[in-house]
């Protein structure tokens, strides 16, 4: 009588299938860290809400929102604080979101959204209607600073895909955009020197940064900006993830460098246009937003971009709570802020990251 030996495992099938289930591992536990951060952003959000000069509590806030309560409350609510908070929410989105993709399409870790000059080019053209009252016609008064710093934004944006056309490769782009800084930076310096004390107090305030410009109008404008763009940057998630090993190895696998490179400078540019037409000069955020991401999720785009668009609302959001805290009674420009909220954070992650 023969006996059958018992049919040995196929190693090929076990390792196919530990493969399988350590990237299903991987991908539950980007999932539940996107659930994390978006559930700091809440409670971040709502702390926002609870915090300024006139205490008010959770319930009185919930009354506020849903009509309940008296005037004061919802005036305050309705008014002041959350025009605030969401535009603060949505310039850390899309700040960060721009930082995301400037760095990976640049392949430089300390890009950011103002690289380029984008921010230069906004503070000249915001210095231009403060202290020369210049701005485009048929513009109300109240609109000339934004107006004009979008505008010149869109003018750097236009000149950096001209340049992005005739050059490969990153680096001239940053020495570009460099030279953009220094430049717009001269002109607002010259502006400055002839600026009466009125304007330059309000240009200086205006490049620090602020919030208080907060209203309907701004909030629905990043608003509809940041849903709009970030569908098409989930769209090239998978081509800036090639893009990672190294643009020869993208084009290998069929990816338009130049294409690419043209979608993500115009989307990254637009979001960082918008955000400072509303809200002036606000640094580290598209800088430290990424990084966090990064250091949390990987490099996986298709969870690195939503994750980026997160952090960035998130240091927003705590910039936000710290310059109605910090000193009391008095409302610190959130562009000195977002540095004192933002650098401890990045640091102590990537201490911990190695």
């Amino acid at each position: 009588m023969t006996t059958t030996a018992p049919a040995m495992p196929d190693s090929t099938t076990d390792l196919r299938r530990r493969a399988l289930e350590g990237h299903g591992g991987v991908i539950r536990r980007r999932v539940l860290t996107l659930v994390a951060l978006a559930v700091l952003l809440a409670a971040s959000f709502v702390f926002d809400l609870m915090t300024g000069p006139a205490r008010l509590a959770l319930p009185e806030i919930v009354n506020a929102l849903f009509g309940g309560s008296d005037s004061t409350a919802s005036a305050i609510i309705w008014q002041v604080r959350l025009p605030t908070a969401c535009l603060a929410v949505l310039i850390g989105g899309c700040l960060g979101l721009a930082g995301a993709e400037m760095q990976t399409m640049l392949a430089n870790p300390l890009a950011s959204p103002f690289t380029l000059g984008i921010s230069s080019a906004a503070a000249f053209g915001a210095a231009l209607a403060i202290v020369l009252g210049v701005s485009l016609p048929f513009i109300p008064a109240g609109f000339a600073v934004p107006a004009n710093a979008f505008v010149f934004s869109l003018l750097t944006i236009l000149l950096i895909q001209l340049i992005a056309n005739r050059q490969s490769g990153g680096a001239p782009l940053v020495l570009f955009g460099i030279a953009m800084v220094f430049a717009f930076n001269a002109l607002v310096s010259a502006l400055q020197f002839v600026a009466t004390a009125d304007s330059l107090q309000q240009l200086v305030f205006w490049t620090m940064g602020s919030l208080t410009r907060a209203d309907g109008f701004s909030v629905s404008v990043l608003a509809v900006a940041l849903i709009a763009i970030l569908p098409f940057s989930m769209r090239a998630s998978r081509a800036l993830t090639l893009l990672e090993l190294g643009e020869e190895r993208a084009e290998s696998l069929g990816i338009s460098i130049r294409g690419l490179r043209f979608g993500c400078l115009l989307r990254a540019s637009l979001l960082a246009a918008f955000a400072v037409s509303f809200a002036g000069t606000i640094g580290f955020v598209g800088l430290a937003g990424p990084h966090v991401s990064r250091m949390l999720i990987g490099g996986d785009h298709r969870f690195h971009l939503p994750a980026s668009v997160l952090c960035g609302a998130i240091i927003m959001s705590l910039s936000s709570i710290a310059s109605k805290t910090i000193l009391p009674g008095v409302l610190l420009p959130i562009g000195i802020v977002t540095t004192l909220v933002g650098l401890p954070f990045f640091v102590i992650l990537l201490m911990r990251a190695r």
